[in-house]
């Protein structure tokens, strides 16, 4: 039986959900930082982490975004195949929730409408949205503002098979030793692993929401994701990019089958705040 969602409902939710993205961590981002101020080794590593929590402290008090990139939009919509939309099409839903959130939260509008000429297109739109059909009746919608500190220190590498791990070690390391301060550390590193060239970038992206904690279902996934975290906290970027022993708060790893000829690793790097909000509808 089809059930309805109104686009006006999928816009609400948008507009609430970039504003409540850009003033306040997720539960488990907050966590992971406050674990991290404990555990870090460095004295002004730690120093640094305390300066995040205070930041954290008064944005939520005083309402004002947790980063000043406000970013552009990412949304990812899992829309069960039993849904009907009813009113704008999706899009066009998302985009308004995304330009009513961005006005009326009062964040900042960074996007140009075309990548040469560079003209603001003064509402922070349009989103970069990523459909995907799944059973069922529901919606699930996740916001991810993506700031282009960390944005920009992401990287894909078109590996070949005969690479295999150690290849794949070396392309999470090379990127986030590439990245080092420019990317606000200590970060969430996710990584996409297999399918295509767009395949693992989308892997990549969709790792960072995953909950921090959280492994993946495979176990050789699973000591992998580890390994890299352990290694990329030795590093020594620390937080800030001021040297300690919190370089990365988690390294999430997404998989995905591939071709006999081809070994797509894609690394997207977000710093600290790493923000995103989930919604069912």
């Amino acid at each position: 039986m089809m059930r309805t969602i109104s686009s006006e409902e999928i816009t609400k939710n948008i507009k609430e959900m970039c504003i409540e993205a850009c003033h306040f961590l997720t539960k488990d981002m907050d966590a992971a930082l406050k674990q991290a101020q404990t555990s870090e080794q460095s004295p002004i590593g730690k120093k640094i982490l305390g300066q995040l929590q205070e930041n954290l402290t008064v944005a939520g008090e005083e309402m004002i975004p947790i980063c000043q990139d406000t970013g552009m939009a990412v949304v990812f919509l899992e829309i069960g195949q039993e849904v009907h939309v009813e009113g704008a099409s999706i899009e066009d839903a998302v985009n308004e929730g995304v330009r009513q959130g961005y006005s009326e939260g009062f964040l900042r509008k960074s996007v140009v409408g075309d990548p040469i000429l560079r003209e603001n297109t003064k509402d922070n739109t349009p989103a970069v949205i990523h459909y995907s059909l799944v059973p069922g009746d529901r919606m699930k919608i996740t916001v991810a503002p993506k700031g282009f500190g960390s944005e920009n220190m992401s990287r894909i590498f078109m590996l070949k098979p005969a690479d295999g791990l150690e290849g794949v070690k070396n392309a999470i390391l090379t990127a986030v030793r590439d990245a080092g301060p420019n990317a606000c550390p200590p970060m969430v590193v996710g990584v996409g692993i297999g399918g295509t060239f767009e395949k693992s970038a989308i892997l990549a992206k969709q790792a960072l929401t995953r909950e921090i904690g959280s492994v993946s279902p495979l176990p050789h996934i699973q000591e992998l994701e580890a390994e890299m975290l352990r290694k990329v906290n030795c590093l020594g970027i620390g937080p800030g990019g001021l040297g300690g022993t919190t370089t990365a708060l988690a390294v999430h790893i997404n998989t995905y089958p591939t071709h006999i000829a081809g070994l797509p690793v894609a690394v997207n790097i977000c710093c600290h705040v790493n923000r995103h909000a989930v919604r069912e509808l």
